[in-house]
């Protein structure tokens, strides 16, 4: 199944307990720097930046309602 992004959030720490609460509940997920996060070392800013929280196509609605995130 293809990963869809269910949130783009602050920093890794937000990412982390996003995860934390997916993962508690049963939704396989990960998370990676955006591409405004990733060129960030390059521009002097350090290591922060927006974080995309992806999980499975099939676990979307359930990491959607667990996350509190409306539908589109």
């Amino acid at each position: 199944m293809a990963a869809i992004t269910l949130k783009i959030v602050h920093d890794e720490g937000e990412a982390e307990a996003l995860c934390g609460l997916l993962r508690a509940n049963g939704v396989q997920c990960g998370f990676r720097k955006t591409d405004v996060a990733a060129g960030a070392w390059t521009l002097g800013f350090g290591a922060g930046g927006p974080v995309e929280v992806f999980v499975s196509e099939h676990d979307l609605a359930a990491a959607r309602e667990l996350a509190g995130i409306d539908e589109p």
